[in-house]
């Protein structure tokens, strides 16, 4: 997924303690050596996308259990490497592209699954680069653990499907989280749990259908996670129902500035684009900004649907929003590893779609135009 995100994005009550796992696997591998002193908090908070206050809760735990110390007026220094917090316990690696978006909720559905098993896990991130991957799967191994829930950087590798086949050499049992073999062949062995992306899409351009929107736009991204799945789902979506080519509206990019949305949202004005689905909150909510300035009103000139419904709801007006189940994925990728773990070979492989849902607010108007019908 976009890894832009708003600051604060963990789950509420959880986002430190992730964090905090983050930092202490950090020190364990020696990112910070004993005697070594850590980033300065700002530092910290903006490297990983959350508030100062979230980093001063994670360190804090990290001083509580003797990791670092804190020393007034010179920083905070490493005093010893961390022990498992799971010793005793088995283990799993979760390896995320990121702790700071989309991804918390996957993690908070997998940690839950694999506590109520009293399995403990070790939380790393590649931060979308493909070396650090590499880093991380190494030393998730190193740990002894005894399985993986993997999210690869599939998007980022010239040939993602020999990227895939390559983790047939991991010594452990492993399972893909919101990724799946993009060739793969037909005795492929990969268990994986993905969001039905096109499903979700496919939903959302059926409702503006409904609502009787014909000429609908697209403002997509490139080089994310789900960036083909999305941008496929939408093509096939408008052509099985019926929707208006306007290729003027339909624009993928690598990132969209506000005077980039700002064009686009031009663009819907020039060739009478009533509705717009949009691939990320923020960029849904920056072009919502664009069309009042405008003079077009949402949703009665232009209704909007989003992908990702992280900060949908705060959205002026509230974002209708495509809502993978990320808790959900990270759940079940969780408990198919169980049971590759406990059932070893003979276990088969599993490959499982979640269809996201629908959740209808004020930028498509649906409600309001449903109400009306029914007067």
């Amino acid at each position: 997924m976009d890894p832009l995100g708003p600051p604060d994005s963990f789950p509420p009550g959880r986002k430190f303690r992730v964090l905090a796992e983050v930092l202490r696997r950090q020190v364990a591998d020696g990112q910070w050596p004993v005697g070594g002193r850590l980033p300065t908090e700002p530092r910290l908070a903006a490297e990983h996308g959350v508030g100062v206050n979230t980093v001063r809760r994670a360190v804090g735990l990290l001083v509580a259990e003797g990791v670092v110390e804190r020393r007034q007026g010179s920083g905070t220094y490493v005093v010893r490497r961390p022990r498992p917090a799971s010793a005793g316990r088995r283990l799993v690696g979760v390896l995320v592209p990121s702790t700071s978006y989309y991804y918390p909720r996957v993690i908070e559905g997998i940690e839950r699954t694999l506590t109520a098993a009293g399995t403990g896990v070790v939380l790393a991130s590649s931060d979308y680069r493909c070396d650090r991957e590499d880093a991380q799967l190494r030393s998730l191994l190193g740990s002894g653990v005894a399985g993986l829930v993997l999210v690869p950087n599939l998007h980022l590798v010239a040939d993602a499907q020999r990227h895939v086949d390559a983790l047939r050499d991991l010594p452990v049992p492993y399972v893909l989280a919101e990724r799946r073999p993009p060739a793969p062949a037909p005795d492929d062995p990969t268990t994986y749990v993905t969001t039905h992306h096109a499903g979700g899409v496919h939903a959302a351009v059926r409702h503006l259908v409904g609502l009787g929107h014909t000429r609908i736009g697209y403002l997509g991204r490139v080089r994310t996670g789900t960036a083909q799945p999305i941008t496929a789902g939408f093509a096939a979506a408008a052509a099985a129902l019926g929707v208006t080519p306007v290729p003027e509206a339909v624009v993928c990019r690598e990132s969209w500035t506000a005077g980039q949305i700002g064009e686009f949202a031009r663009a819907c004005r020039t060739h009478r684009v009533s509705a717009v689905f949009c691939h990320g909150d923020r960029d849904a909510a920056t072009l919502l900004a664009h069309a009042r300035r405008l003079g077009m009103r949402a949703p009665g000139d232009l209704a909007v649907i989003t992908y990702d419904d992280e900060v949908a709801e705060l959205g002026d007006p509230p974002l209708t929003a495509v809502a993978p189940p990320k808790e959900q994925v990270g759940a079940t990728a969780a408990e198919l590893l169980l049971r590759r773990i406990d059932g070893g070979a003979g276990v088969p492989v599993q490959r499982v779609e979640l269809q996201p849902r629908l959740i209808v607010r004020a930028s498509c108007g649906g409600a309001d135009r449903r109400a009306a019908a029914a007067s």
